[in-house]
């Protein structure tokens, strides 16, 4: 039987639960920061100037870090007015009185300005540039214009979580490779499925609010099956990295055969009672999961032994190797497949 009952957020997110965060932190949003930073690193592993002097490494994320944290407490004050009607927000800083507008404002000013100095004196002015975009893309694009407006808000609106790879890949190289996009694409259609199971578990919650996602417009069954065709592009692009890596490719398409796996299986069930509540619940936790490891696989393949595999596994299927002849191959097989 479906389970229709409204979930919190702390029941979404069982560490909101466990841990609580001083008003200044919170506002941050810092439970969101480390899968950016983890597809920081994953634009970076597709470079060839992986991996990065350690210095470069630490400014990079560092910056990034200090960039998603500034977006965060931007976002916070543009909405504190919605936070404060909604039930499960109600009680966050802002709204609930604990910290200030004006303080607020100053935390994110000095993140901003700390972001940048630090990507620009310790990186360069392209990845500053894109951090600094992604802020603007999230807080002006996402909060300010496409939330409260239209149901695609998170498909448009997605670019900015999509930004991180492109920051690791000027970070490496200076400019921006296949690779990089192929990453950036992939966080573009990774993002719908992701909100859009949250979305099914806090559809009451917006709906109150007059926030038009998905599930409140559509229902949560169209909204089931559009998760179901964005998951399914999320995996046939993800197959592409096999030729979008400068070397590791077949590892890495080897070990991420289970994730999309799962990923579709989850989907697949979700679809079977959209109005299962857990069964959301269980694909808003994976599809986390399912991006870190893509990330992680990237990283793992770029390691010597991974590399390694993978020229001996290519000369033995005779197949093109990594790179960006074959990357063009694989890019437009799939193109044609759409």
């Amino acid at each position: 039987m479906a389970n229709s009952l409204t979930l919190t957020r702390e029941e979404v997110v069982p560490s909101r639960k466990r841990v609580k965060l001083p008003p200044w932190l919170e506002i941050a949003k810092p439970r969101l920061i480390p899968l950016l930073l983890a597809t920081t690193l994953g634009g970076m592993a597709l470079s060839e100037g992986w991996p990065l002097p350690p210095l470069r490494l630490a400014c990079t994320l560092g910056g990034g870090a200090l960039a998603a944290a500034a977006a965060g407490v931007l976002n916070c004050l543009w909405e504190q007015e919605l936070d404060g009607r909604m039930q499960r927000t109600s009680g966050r800083a802002l709204p609930s009185g604990r910290l200030s507008i004006t303080t607020a404002f100053a935390i994110a000013v000095t993140l901003t300005l700390t972001a940048a100095t630090l990507l620009v004196g310790g990186v360069n002015c392209l990845a500053a540039s894109l951090s600094l975009l992604g802020l603007c893309s999230y807080v002006l694009l996402y909060t300010v214009l496409l939330k409260p407006r239209t149901t695609q808000n998170i498909v448009i609106g997605g670019v900015a979580g999509a930004i991180p790879p492109l920051v690791g890949a000027a970070a490496a190289t200076g400019h921006l490779g296949l690779g990089s996009w192929w990453l950036f694409a992939l966080v573009m259609l990774w993002t719908p499925a992701h909100f859009w199971a949250l979305a099914l578990l806090l559809k009451e919650d917006y709906r109150t609010v007059g926030i038009p996602m998905l599930p409140v417009v559509k229902g949560s069954g169209a909204t089931a099956e559009a998760i179901r065709w964005y998951a399914l592009a999320t995996v046939v692009l993800s197959l592409v990295g096999v030729w979008a890596l400068p070397g590791g490719g077949l590892l890495y398409g080897l070990l991420l055969l289970p994730f999309n796996a799962r990923l579709l299986q989850m989907t697949w069930t979700l679809q079977q009672d959209p109005d299962d509540l857990q069964r959301a619940k269980g694909l808003f936790r994976w599809s986390i999961f399912y991006l870190f490891g893509v990330c992680l696989l990237l990283l793992m393949a770029r390691m010597p032994a991974g590399e390694q595999f993978s020229e001996q596994g290519f000369a033995l299927l005779g197949w093109s190797g990594s790179g960006n002849a074959g990357f063009t191959l694989a890019a437009s097989l799939v193109s044609s497949a759409f």
